[in-house]
């Protein structure tokens, strides 16, 4: 549905959002939905392979092992629908469609990227944390209760 053709009281709406800054902490807030797509499993890992470049959709399915095509599908869709990723198709037999970053989907893809590198980068930190998590866990569950 086009703009001029949505009813009068969604189009102002939807202008007054736009002129607000989200509010996360919001229940109500749309800004948590973009959040969801932005750093859902597939959205992350979908937008750090866009900043590769344009993919094609069995090249990100490949890329991104173990997505399922309607979950990349779907999150794809989200990810266009928010204005982070463009989707060309091409009136070709068969059907071509590619997928690139916007300019505001590249932006956010590169604060992503940071948090991915810095979670690829720092797992033997994670997995010492977790070993000793667990030590602690399975040392609290040796110990005699105490009476008081």
């Amino acid at each position: 549905m086009t703009t001029n053709k949505q009813p009068k009281h969604l189009r102002k709406a939807m202008a007054k959002w736009a002129e607000q800054r989200g509010d996360l902490y919001a229940a109500a807030c749309p800004s948590r939905g973009v959040l969801e797509h932005v750093t859902s499993r597939w959205g992350v890992l979908v937008l750090v392979a866009l900043l590769e470049g344009t993919h094609r959709f069995s090249e990100l399915r490949r890329k991104v092992a173990g997505v399922s095509e309607k979950m990349l599908a779907q999150t794809l869709h989200a990810l266009e629908e928010d204005g982070f990723v463009l989707r060309e198709v091409y009136p070709v037999i068969p059907p071509r469609v590619d997928y690139s970053l916007t300019p505001m989907g590249e932006e956010v893809a590169r604060h992503i990227e940071v948090l991915t590198d810095w979670i690829e980068e720092n797992m033997p930190r994670i997995f010492a944390a977790r070993a000793q998590h667990v030590l602690k866990e399975s040392e609290s569950k040796k110990a005699p209760a105490r009476s008081s």
